[in-house]
């Protein structure tokens, strides 16, 4: 078994938690604004330290005074918001654990989620969000009381806790000590019900300063982000606390279609993303060029991006004529990039998924350095992530001190740390089958280089053995298909049968400016569109490029449009953007069928048949 395991660099004080993060933080500069409420569209206002604290001390005060005791779960459902951060640090001061629940879950998920906790109160965003709580309460009689952040609870909490004295909120306060669970977040549920996973306060303290003392150019005093993953994710969550910790000023933005002003607006210094969000970003900034005729420009800035980024892992660099170019561009296409993101951004942090080597490498070379990262909710958020001094594009990085990482003879990736999860919650089979003597089982493949870096290759669950015996891991043809502007998911099958074959959503948002940008004088509906030669000649063609990096056996064959996107809405997506493969296949079965039948369907297409 080969293993890769880095010494902390820390020692934490058992008796503390995750509430003397944001204290010592106070503590060195009270000062220090340490997050912005935005108060209205693009509008930031500030919050110092020393502020923030004491609207999370006032906040815990009156969640004593309603009743919350210590251990006891309260569950939150919101959009990433200010509020958000607050409420969480607010239940950990009054010795409570919190339980996140999406935003967009449904009445059966908060059901479950609620009940299977066994959360006596819970935090809703708006009034529309608790009447789905509503339909579902009468199910769950130990949840006494909720609030609602959008109304007068908070304040009426606050009230409430005028009543609380600072020695009975310290005495709350300290009931819980680094091996105490800190937060249940509950699991995508992929392939069943979700477990929730018993996530302590340590791995949220040994992580955080671990990642400062490795990442001080990230995460430091005077740095700046702007949060839109939900937080209800465990890697927006763990963020959030290091940035309070580290004395980085948060912004949230609920809404991811609100991003680009809202950078532009904040002027951030790193952001957090995953790999979707870069994908769409450079697919945009690209047929916006097209659109406004300096296409071919942007092609070739980016063609040179990634030379010269290519090049710089080269014993020789990019020598004379490509840094020449690369100074070029970065006047003409690079530097409004960085503009359009807020013109102060040097790092980005990349998990959920590969980022790519292509992207990796464009991006690092109009300025912006992603850190590719690795882990689980299991994990509390990272394992492993790269360094801004020590980066393998197209790799995830390697071991963050306190943790360690190997790969097992059947090549699954094993986890080890004070980050993994104590248990899962109320689930003891699912604990023993993931938790082997020290070793974490993650379900995902991968590799260790020398140097300790890793890389993914698919979950082991995923992992497609066609009826010629040739193993077929879906993510890597899936995740370089997504990069192509038309393409939203695609979704890559054919276990036991003779090829291999995929089922490909278009973008339905960067759908019109494609079809502008190739000669269409009007829109054309999805169900136009699917079926339009042109469009199926360019999904074929980017197949075409991904088949040429892998054999005959393990390339894609033919392919079906579906009929609607992939969303979370749709049912096919988790919140954080993982394909429900099992939902794809029961919805679309019939175009299975199709793909594999032995007369030609209208509905599939070979690849390379198709003609303009």
């Amino acid at each position: 078994m080969k293993t890769f395991e880095v010494p902390s660099m820390v020692t934490s004080d058992l008796k503390s938690n995750i509430t003397n993060l944001l204290i010592s933080r106070v503590d060195k500069d009270p000062s220090l604004d340490l997050m912005s409420k935005q108060t209205s569209p693009n509008v930031w206002e500030p919050v110092t330290a020393a502020d923030y604290l004491a609207e999370v001390k006032a906040l815990a005060k009156g969640f004593i005074a309603a009743g919350i005791k210590p251990g006891q779960r309260v569950g939150i459902m919101s959009h990433t918001r200010y509020e958000w951060a607050l409420a969480d640090f607010a239940l950990w001061f009054a010795g409570a654990i919190s339980v996140p629940i999406y935003e967009s879950s449904a009445p059966s998920q908060i059901e479950w989620i609620l009940g299977d906790s066994g959360a006596t109160a819970c935090i809703f965003e708006t009034s529309d969000l608790t009447a789905l709580f509503k339909t579902v309460e009468k199910n769950l009689p130990a949840v006494k009381q909720h609030w609602v952040i959008e109304g007068n609870d908070f304040t009426e909490l606050l009230n409430q806790g005028k009543s609380v004295s600072d020695q009975v909120l310290e005495e709350r306060r300290a009931s819980a000590n680094l091996d105490s669970v800190a937060t249940i977040i509950y699991t995508s549920g992929t392939t069943g019900k979700p477990k929730g996973c018993e996530l302590s306060h340590r791995g949220f303290v040994d992580l955080c300063l671990n990642a400062q003392a490795v990442l001080p150019q990230v995460v430091c005093p005077g740095g700046s982000t702007v949060l839109f993953l939900p937080m209800a994710h465990v890697f927006a969550r763990f963020v959030s606390v290091l940035c309070a910790a580290s004395g980085v000023r948060v912004g949230h933005q609920p809404d991811a279609k609100n991003v680009a002003p809202a950078m532009q607006s904040f002027h951030p210094t790193f952001l957090l993303a995953v790999p979707r969000v870069f994908e769409k970003v450079y697919n945009s900034a690209e047929q916006r060029a097209e659109s406004a005729g300096k296409g071919k420009i942007f092609r070739s800035a980016a063609e040179v991006a990634i030379q010269w980024s290519t090049a710089l892992d080269s014993p020789k660099g990019p020598g004379l004529a490509l840094n020449l170019k690369h100074k070029l561009f970065d006047v003409l296409v690079y530097k409004k990039l960085r503009a359009a993101m807020g013109g102060e951004v040097k790092y980005a942090i990349s998990g959920g998924g590969p980022l790519g080597a292509r992207l990796g490498h464009f991006y690092r070379a109009i300025g912006l350095i992603v850190l590719e990262g690795y882990g689980l909710t299991e994990t509390t958020a990272p394992v492993t992530i790269g360094r801004p001094d020590k980066l393998k594009i197209g790799k995830v990085g390697f071991a963050l001190p306190g943790c360690a990482v190997a790969i097992a003879d059947d090549g699954e990736i094993l986890i080890k740390g004070s980050n993994v999860l104590k248990s899962y919650w109320k689930n003891p089979e699912a604990t023993a089958s993931a938790i082997e003597g020290e070793w974490f089982r993650t379900g995902d493949i991968g590799n260790l280089d020398e140097d300790g870096f890793l890389a993914i290759t698919g979950r082991k669950k995923e992992l497609i053995i066609t009826a010629g015996g040739k193993n077929v891991a879906p993510a890597l043809l899936e995740d370089p298909l997504r990069a192509n502007p038309l393409i939203s998911q695609a979704v890559v099958i054919g276990d036991a049968k003779p090829f291999v074959s995929a089922l490909i959503s278009l973008d339905e948002e960067m759908l019109p400016l494609w079809l502008k940008n190739n000669g269409f004088e009007e829109e054309l509906s999805l169900e136009q569109a699917r079926n339009n030669p042109l469009v199926l000649a360019e999904v074929s063609k980017a197949i075409e490029e991904v088949n040429k990096d892998f054999s005959t056996a393990e390339s894609i064959r033919k392919f079906a449009l579906l009929p609607e996107d992939l969303t979370e809405k749709s049912g096919h997506l988790t919140p954080s953007l993982k394909i429900k493969r099992g939902q794809v296949s029961a919805d679309y079965d019939y175009l299975v069928d199709d793909l594999y039948a032995e007369s030609a369907k209208s509905t599939c297409h070979n690849i390379g048949d198709i003609k303009v």
